[in-house]
């Protein structure tokens, strides 16, 4: 049936009936998931395998932004900023459903300081100690935004709001602002679906092409690399023409372990902090804030699925597996929001949820990591004696770019079989994105009939659009039999749409529903009574005993406090 992954279990069989594939990709993350979509388009026999779940890294970890990226002009680069904007509205335009208009405002608190640091950048002669970036600095910028869309516009000009109007529009700002500027980017509501969805596109693109989670690379000899069932304990041998190592910040600890010695990323942590504040949604207004810390980083605050994310950090990790939000993280983000916004009144009391990740950057030596590049880069790992394949290792990108350096590896990878490519993806929606009704009218049709196909009402149905994008249809259809029912502790979902994300969307342990497939636990609204609920849930679909349940209840409640800092799962309060 299309829209689905296959079962685990089916694709671990076709695996094992036939180990030789052309392409194998090693991480499951945004870029591994747009090169198997890409490769799957071209008709390549394609394996992706992921230790974790589909999008648990780094690309669970985002800003929930889809940008140009107008920090990257300070260190003049123009490509990646031109290439970002461009890949913004194709995402506009194809992932519709997810990805949607973001005005953004800038507090601006002088008028000239940070040109003479924004230019030692710009020469990467190094900026001294950052300095704020005034109102000249934030005008040279946006008028690169605009003029680089200018044969694309999809969304308005910049425009500069006077103090007086800013204050009045957003009172609890510093009064120390002498404007604000407002220009468009784009934020995504559910990256990791959208990265699942990429998957899922892939399959039913080829049906040589294969997405399997929970399957770890162990090693490689000669032709031959080693894969572990991180569910069954199971070892499996594949036998691939090429590797791709598309791991992020694991790659050096991937190529490792296949007896490569390479130092090609240098992470840098980014922690966010999911936040009840009516305040500041109120002061957001629909909008993000993008504003500078005394230190002269960047920082965000921007309305999500009804609550507020606050971030983030830059610092250099050595190991992506111990990256958790600190206690002086948390501290960081409240008090730099605070800067910005003196009369607000957020405390620690207000955080549901933090999650943080490794930007996968290009190694950069020792500076400062502000100036490492969010550029992307294929590195190939020729073969030798010990590895009979080339690995290519995909260094960097962001997720906005994620489409393009597909793109780019695809194309290398047709040239290195010598196969000539079928299509590109710079007009092809993604998952639910087909077909998705754009203007108010077009939706108010599109409800009308799927409600005369289903019975289902109108609301519920405008919601599975906003979650699934036009795959509601293939939802509603399985729920319109009249035998589904709301969760009895979560009434915004239903036991049948949680069967369906379970069946259809490569769930294999509960913390997959309630943190990538879902939001539920991110913002705040898991019980200790939800969390059992939808445990029975998974429990009666993969014939769980009342043991196996329990101890997965236990694995996410750990997950949960440890990664995310919900120390217990029960509903919070607003402020």
């Amino acid at each position: 049936m299309g829209g689905s992954l296959a079962p685990r279990q089916t694709a671990l069989e076709k695996i094992r009936r036939r180990p030789e594939v052309s392409v194998l990709i090693v991480g499951g993350g945004i870029n591994g998931a747009g090169l198997f979509r890409d490769l799957a388009l071209q008709g390549v026999d394609v394996l992706l395998v992921d230790k974790s779940d589909f999008c648990s890294g780094a690309s669970a970890a985002p800003s929930r932004m889809i940008h140009g990226g107008l920090r990257y002009l300070e260190f003049g680069e123009f490509r990646l900023v031109r290439e970002s904007l461009n890949d913004r509205n194709l995402l506009l335009q194809n992932a519709a459903h997810y990805v949607r208009p973001l005005p953004t405002a800038i507090p601006i608190f002088s008028w000239f300081s940070g040109a003479v640091s924004c230019v030692r950048r710009f020469l990467h002669l190094g900026g001294g100690r950052p300095a704020h970036r005034g109102a000249m600095m934030v005008k040279t910028g946006l008028t690169f935004y605009d003029i680089f869309t200018h044969g694309n516009r999809m969304m308005p000009r910049h425009k500069f709001t006077s103090r007086a109007e800013s204050l009045a529009r957003r009172p609890l700002l510093s009064s120390n602002l002498i404007r604000t500027a407002t220009y468009y980017d784009a934020s995504i509501t559910y990256p990791e679906r959208l990265c699942v969805e990429q998957l899922i596109d892939g399959e039913e693109f080829c049906p040589e092409a294969t997405a399997i989670n929970y399957l770890s690379l162990q090693g490689g000899s000669g032709s031959t690399v080693s894969l572990r069932d991180e569910l069954s304990g199971d070892l499996l041998e594949v036998r691939p023409e090429v590797l791709v190592n598309a791991t992020g910040a694991w790659i050096d600890l991937a190529n490792r372990a296949l007896g490569h010695q390479t130092r090609m990323i240098s992470g840098t942590k980014g922690a966010h902090l999911v936040v009840d504040n009516d305040d500041l949604m109120k002061t957001l207004r629909g909008e993000m804030i993008y504003y500078e810390t005394s230190d002269g980083r960047v920082a965000v605050a921007l309305p999500w699925l009804g609550k507020a994310l606050v971030g983030s950090t830059d610092i250099r990790v050595d190991d992506p597996d111990e990256v958790r939000c600190e206690e002086d993280e948390i501290d960081y983000i409240l008090g730099a929001i605070r800067e910005v916004m003196p009369g607000l009144q957020i405390d620690r009391s207000q955080i549901v949820s933090t999650f943080s990740g490794v930007r996968p950057l290009r190694y950069g030596g020792e500076g400062a990591t502000v100036q490492l590049s969010r550029d992307h880069h294929c590195a190939v790992v020729e073969p030798g004696n010990e590895i009979h394949f080339p690995v290519y290792c995909l260094i960097g990108g962001k997720w906005t770019t994620f489409r393009v350096f597909a793109g780019q590896v695809t194309d290398r990878l047709m040239e290195h079989f010598g196969r000539t490519r079928r299509a590109g993806t710079e007009d092809l929606p993604i998952g639910g994105g087909k077909d998705f009704p754009n203007s108010d009218e077009a939706q108010r049709e599109w409800l009308g009939r799927l409600h005369q196909q289903t019975r289902l009402p109108e609301d519920r149905l405008r919601v599975l659009l906003d979650r699934y994008g036009t795959r509601a249809e293939q939802v509603a259809a399985l729920l319109a039999d009249g035998s589904d029912r709301p969760l009895e502790h979560h009434v915004g979902y239903s036991r049948g749409e949680i069967e369906f994300i379970i069946e259809h969307e490569g769930v294999a342990h509960l913390d997959d529903l309630l943190l990538r497939r879902t939001a539920i636990a991110l913002l705040g609204e898991l019980t200790g009574e939800l969390l059992a609920e939808i445990a029975d849930i998974l429990g009666g679909l993969r014939r769980l005993s009342d043991q196996q349940i329990a101890e997965e209840i236990d694995r996410t409640r750990e997950i949960l406090r440890d990664k995310h800092r919900i120390d217990t799962p029960h509903q919070r309060k607003s402020s």
